[in-house]
C-alpha cells in the first residue's frame, strides 16, 4: 500500500510530495497531463512563498531564474510605493514564469524520492477505514493510505467525494495568450497606457524576442472555459478595446480564465484532502492563486507525515482545514474586492479612487500588501504573546540564519536562555542555544511551516505546547 496518492503534477501537488519525502512518507504523483503544460499562468511569488522555498534550502534555485520587484502596486492594481515595514527578510515579489516554478519544483521533488507518474488520470476513488482506491482511466486501481486532490478549479477527486464548492459563477472572462506582435514596440507601450486608464483588466507586455504575453477582456462568458480562444477572437477584442489588434500573430498558446469565487465546504473527508486550486478558486488579482496552493501544501504536508508515522497528536490533521480554510476565504474577499475596483463603472471607480488615497496612509498600504502577500496571515493557537500563531521572518543568529536550520522540515526550538530543553521530543524539534538581534523574545517554538508554536522562557510553559503540536514525548 501506498502512503500517499497526490492527484495533481502542479506546484501544491510537487511541493507537498516533496514535504512528506522529508519525513520518509512514500509519496506518488499522478498527473493527468503527458507533458508539462507551456501556460504561463502565474508570473511570480510573493514574499510567504518565497519563504517556504527559504526554509527547505530551495531559494537560490528560484533566484537564479527570476527577478525581484517591488511589492507596491499589487492591490488591484494601484500604483503605490513598496510600504515600509513588512515583516520578512523577502520583502520582495519573484517574477518567475510558473513553467520554471513548475520545472524547479518537478526536480526537487524527483531529487528526494517522490514518484510522478505523468499520464495518469485519476477517475474514480473510494475510500474505506484502512486507506483509499483510486481508479485510473486506463482501468488501473491503486491503494493508499491517503489521498489528496491536487488537481485543480474542476477537481475529479473533489466532485468524487460530493464535496459542496459554494460561491459566485464567473461574470466575466478574459483572454490570456502569448503570440507576435508586429507593431513597433512604442506604439504598443502608448496604446496600452491609454486603455489602462480605464482597462484594468487590459495588458500586452513584451517577454522578448518580438513575443507579447496580451490580457484583454473576452466578449461574454464562456460555457466551456476549456476550449481556448482563437487567435481572431483575440484579434477582434484587441480592436474593440485598443483600436488596434497590434498585428499580432503566431501564438504561442491561447487560453481564458473566468472570475469564478468558490471555497470547498470542507477540505479532509475521511482519508481524502484537498488543497490548492481543488480547494478554492478565485479571479488572479494581485496574483494569489499559485502562492495559496504552495502554502497549503506546506502546512498539510508535516501535519499528514504526522499522522502517517504514528506521533501526531489528536486533532492535528483537521488543523489543516481549521488554519487553511479561513485564509482562503480571506483570500477570496480581497479578489472580490479588487474585481471590483477593476470594473470601469462610475461607482467602483469612486471607490477605486478614494482607496488610492486612505493607502497613502503607510499603514493601510501595508495592511494591503501584506493580505495579498501572505505575510500577515495568523493562525488562531489561542491567547498569548504577539508572535503566537505567525510565521517568524528569517533573523540572523551568530551561526547563521534562521531558515538555514529548518531545511529538516522539523520543529525547531530557537532558544536564546540556554535553559530550555526539548528532552523527549529530540527526534521531532531541533535544539538551537543562540542568539539574534534582530529577536527580543526569551525562546520560540517553531512548527516545522515556520509559524510560532509558543514564545517566552518557561519551561512548564513549553512543556505545554511541545504535546499539542508534536505529540507525546519519546522516553
Amino acid at each position: 500500500m501506498i502512503d500517499v496518492i497526490i492527484a495533481g503534477g502542479g506546484p501544491t501537488g510537487l511541493l507537498l510530495g516533496s514535504e512528506l519525502r522529508l519525513h520518509g512518507v512514500q509519496a506518488l504523483v499522478l498527473e493527468k497531463d503527458a507533458e508539462p503544460t507551456r501556460f504561463v499562468r502565474a508570473l511570480g511569488l510573493h514574499a510567504r512563498s518565497i519563504e517556504v522555498l527559504d526554509q527547505r534550502g530551495l531559494l537560490e534555485r528560484f533566484l537564479a531564474l527570476g527577478t525581484r520587484h517591488p511589492v507596491g502596486g499589487f492591490f488591484a492594481g494601484i500604483a503605490k510605493p513598496s510600504p515600509g515595514g513588512l515583516d520578512s527578510a523577502h520583502a520582495y515579489v519573484l517574477g518567475i514564469a510558473q513553467t520554471s516554478t513548475d520545472r524547479l519544483l518537478n526536480e526537487h521533488a524527483s531529487d528526494v524520492g517522490v514518484e510522478i507518474r505523468r499520464g495518469c488520470e485519476l477517475v474514480g476513488l473510494s475510500q474505506d477505514d484502512d486507506g483509499v482506491t483510486v481508479e485510473l482511466a486506463d482501468g488501473t486501481r491503486l491503494r493508499a493510505r491517503y489521498l489528496v486532490g491536487c488537481d485543480g478549479g474542476r477537481s475529479t477527486v473533489r466532485r468524487r467525494l460530493g464535496v459542496d464548492f459554494p460561491g459566485e459563477p464567473s461574470r466575466v472572462d478574459t483572454l490570456l495568450g502569448e503570440m507576435a506582435v508586429t507593431a513597433p514596440p512604442e506604439t504598443v507601450a502608448a496604446v496600452v497606457a491609454e486603455v489602462r486608464r480605464t482597462q484594468f483588466r487590459f495588458g500586452v507586455g513584451p517577454l522578448g524576442e518580438g513575443v507579447y504575453r496580451v490580457v484583454v477582456p473576452a466578449d461574454g462568458v464562456a460555457e466551456d472555459r476549456s476550449v481556448p480562444p482563437t487567435l481572431a477572437e483575440f484579434k477582434h477584442q484587441l480592436r474593440v478595446y485598443a483600436g488596434t489588434d497590434f498585428g499580432v500573430h503566431s501564438p504561442r498558446w491561447l487560453s481564458r480564465f473566468g472570475d469564478a469565487t468558490r471555497l470547498a465546504e470542507r477540505y479532509r473527508t475521511g482519508r481524502v484532502l484537498l488543497a490548492g486550486d481543488a480547494a478554492h478558486i478565485h479571479p488572479p488579482t494581485g496574483g494569489q492563486g499559485l502562492n495559496l496552493g504552495i502554502q497549503d501544501a506546506f502546512n498539510l504536508g508535516w501535519k499528514l507525515a504526522a499522522e502517517i508515522n504514528g506521533w501526531a497528536p489528536d486533532g492535528l490533521l483537521d488543523s489543516y482545514h481549521t488554519e487553511r480554510h479561513p485564509v482562503a476565504a480571506e483570500v477570496l474577499d480581497n479578489t472580490r474586492a479588487q474585481m471590483e475596483l477593476l470594473s470601469p463603472a462610475p461607482g467602483p471607480q469612486s471607490v477605486r479612487k478614494l482607496l488610492s488615497e486612505l493607502m497613502d496612509f503607510e499603514d493601510v498600504n501595508r495592511h494591503l500588501i501584506e493580505k495579498v502577500t501572505a505575510i500577515g496571515v495568523r493562525y488562531d493557537f489561542g491567547d498569548g504573546h504577539p508572535l503566537l500563531g505567525r510565521h517568524l521572518r528569517d533573523v540572523r543568529l551568530k551561526q547563521g540564519r534562521l531558515y538555514e536550520l529548518m531545511h529538516s522540515g522539523r520543529g525547531l526550538l530557537l532558544d536564546r536562555t540556554g535553559r530550555l530543553s526539548v528532552d523527549g521530543w529530540a527526534d521531532r524539534v531541533d535544539h538551537v542555544v543562540d542568539v539574534s538581534e534582530e529577536l527580543d523574545v526569551p525562546g520560540v517554538l517553531l512548527r516545522p511551516d515556520g509559524h510560532v508554536a509558543w514564545a517566552g522562557d518557561d519551561q512548564a510553559g513549553l512543556l505545554g505546547q511541545l504535546p499539542r503540536w508534536f505529540g507525546e514525548p519519546v522516553n
